[in-house]
């Protein structure tokens, strides 16, 4: 009978199932799970998209029809989800229309005649590089283009360009020519049926006059100009080329890295590979010698005025232990530190599976803001349970801050961003219908769950320190000029910061640049070498702490990996002022960037920061549990 079955056999089997589902998905799986294909007759109408204007010398976006283009046909635009709201994304109809292997030549989609204010609009985004974002089937209109090289590889650009100026002269790119590549499936069936793999464009400026019925119009000569009371012709072509690329893997081209990418990567991963195993090297030599020679020492004293002579970290341990100032902010930052390192752990394993490919647009920030809500529990918990292990009677004060504290400061940044870009009339302001959703996820899901986690951490046991606190705290003598508390906290971060730093390059290539980034296989070997070096920078400048007998160690183990946060805005810094494209950057951008720069930071500096904390929390915990107190 089915239920008399040996429950431990039905468990391996069930475990058995789900260890091969899971190694399916990570060998297998191509593409984003629950997205399927589109399958098109020929005569199909195919939908075109209208997504939003960007530029990588300005980071305020704006709606595609904020050029003077051809008006919106009457349609509703289709559903976003909550990242593309909030990156100012839009799915809005087109007058493009197209028709699966029917070519078109010289579809006229509209005329429009330039006042004053078109001019000024054409002429301002023209002159910023701003680029027009299309999709067809999900995939993005881009410009083929390849290196300056000769045999160099082909590269994508997102979007065609609004147009171009020469010798201060503005031109409007009005023609585009559309191509459509399509891959017929294997298994079509009897109809015949195709999918989509591929959208390009090659935009040009073309004056145009007379009749467009005329079989000459399209060829006409010369360049459309930007100029108040020109009369301008919309037009394009719809060209269809049968591709060898397959569905499943259509967004290869897009996000296949170049070769000098990958050799870059490669250095970088083996630069911080060898900085993890010098500071690993250096760990174990203090552990194995240092740790271990003091611990033979003290636990097996041979006279008493050498007890009384000894110096060194044995001497503080009736304060190590001691709660820090500023508990309740402290807890606070570590349950936000834990907070951070959950999500970035998720996210990162979601990638590496498939969910967040670019092809879900804007699926990375929507699991993001999902995580950060349904994560909170793990944020209450840690900060609660900490303050309780240090005796803190006023748990609701800490929960409330690791409830609000950060994730306050992060919206009313955003607010006052999105009150910004209002008054800039860019497409990135997000409704106050969403602004209402987010205060309703924070404090209706988050705020709760953040309180549910500090029940469950006060009902734990407390954290157990292996020696008694002295009533009366210990003097600290002065220290060297290497144990300096600033000195050493800023190099603490050089170490997490250089392990990351070619990374870092990409990653904000991608977020101001307008770059694809899909690079997740070497961002999580980076990010476990980023925890590792965080890791023993903390416990190695820890030690020579408190070999200098100051037991202030709880903040300093926070800010020694927590510091490299400040050297990723730094970073920021830098890039800002020595990329080509920020030149005479505008101050709304300036803005933009700096405030979202410095919420990565702070990211950084928590997710770090606990790191360092959680490390240093382990060793300090491990060395005095070992030696004889008296």
């Amino acid at each position: 009978m089915w239920i008399s079955y040996d429950r431990r056999n039905f468990c391996k089997s069930q475990l058995f199932q789900v260890a091969l589902l899971l190694y399916f998905v990570a060998t297998s799986a191509f593409y984003i799970p629950g997205i399927y294909p589109n399958d098109y007759p020929q005569g199909a109408e195919l939908d075109i998209r209208a997504n939003k204007l960007t530029s990588s010398r300005s980071n305020v976006p704006y709606d595609f029809y904020f050029l003077p283009f051809c008006s919106p046909p009457e349609e509703k635009e289709k559903t976003l989800n909550v990242g593309q709201i909030l990156l100012g994304e839009h799915s809005k109809s087109t007058p493009f229309k197209a028709f699966m292997l029917v070519p078109e030549s010289c579809k006229v989609a509209c005329t429009r005649t330039l006042d004053s204010k078109d001019v000024a609009k054409l002429k301002n985004l023209i002159r910023r590089d701003y680029r027009a974002r299309l999709n067809l089937d999900n995939m993005p209109l881009v410009v083929k283009k390849q290196t300056q090289i000769e045999g160099g590889d082909e590269y994508y650009q997102l979007g065609y360009p609004v147009g171009y100026s020469l010798n201060d002269q503005f031109y409007v790119y009005n023609h585009l020519h559309f191509k459509v590549l399509y891959h017929r499936p294997d298994a079509a069936g009897p109809e015949n049926l195709y999918r989509i793999v591929g959208f390009e464009v090659q935009p040009s400026s073309l004056a145009r006059s007379g009749d467009p019925e005329d079989p000459s119009f399209c060829s006409a000569e010369g360049l459309e100009e930007v100029s108040v009371g020109k009369t301008v012709y919309f037009t394009y072509n719809v060209e269809f080329e049968e591709s060898p690329v397959r569905w499943a893997t259509r967004w290869d081209p897009l996000l296949k890295a170049a070769e000098e990418q990958e050799e870059i990567q490669w250095f970088s991963i083996i630069n911080s590979l060898l900085t993890t195993l010098f500071l690993t090297a250096l760990v174990g030599m203090i552990m194995l010698r240092t740790v271990r020679k003091d611990l033979l020492r003290y636990s097996q004293p041979e006279d008493e005025e050498e007890i009384q002579e000894e110096t060194g970290w044995k001497l503080i341990h009736g304060d190590v232990f001691r709660s820090p100032p500023y508990l309740s902010l402290f807890c606070v930052a570590i349950g936000t530190g834990a907070h951070v390192l959950s999500i970035a752990c998720i996210t990162l394993l979601f990638a590496l599976i498939g969910f967040l490919s670019p092809a879900n647009r804007g699926g990375l920030l929507s699991a993001m803001v999902s995580l950060w809500i349904l994560t909170s529990v793990i944020a209450g918990y840690v900060s609660s349970s900490l303050y309780k292990s240090f005796g803190g009677l006023f748990w609701k004060r800490v929960a409330l801050g690791t409830a609000i504290l950060f994730p306050g400061l992060i919206f009313l940044i955003f607010f006052c961003l999105n009150f910004l870009m209002w008054l800039s009339q860019s497409n990135d302001t997000v409704p106050f219908s969403t602004l209402v959703l987010i205060l309703f996820l924070w404090f209706g899901i988050s705020l709760p769950l953040v309180f549910l986690g500090s029940y469950f951490g006060r009902r734990r046991p407390s954290y157990e320190f292996p020696v008694r606190v002295n009533q009366i705290p210990r003097k600290i003598p002065r220290q060297p000029w290497y144990n300096n508390t600033l000195l050493s906290v800023l190099i603490g971060g050089v170490l997490p910061f250089g392990s990351v730093f070619i990374q870092l390059v990409f990653i904000l290539g991608s977020l101001w640049q307008n770059e694809v980034y899909y690079m997740f296989g070497f961002l999580s070997i980076v990010f476990i070498l980023l925890i590792v070096t965080s890791a023993e920078i903390s416990i190695v400048l820890c030690y020579l702490r408190l070999c200098g007998e100051d037991y202030r160690w709880w903040f300093y183990s926070f800010f020694s990996a927590g510091s490299s946060g400040l050297y990723v805005f730094l970073y920021s810094l830098f890039y800002l002022m020595t990329q080509p494209d920020f030149n005479g950057i505008d101050f709304v951008s300036l803005i933009v960037y700096l405030s979202y720069m410095s919420i990565i930071s702070m990211s950084f500096t928590f997710l770090t920061g606990f790191v360092g904390f959680l490390s240093c929390f382990w060793f300090t915990r491990k060395i005095y549990s070992a030696v004889r107190v008296d």
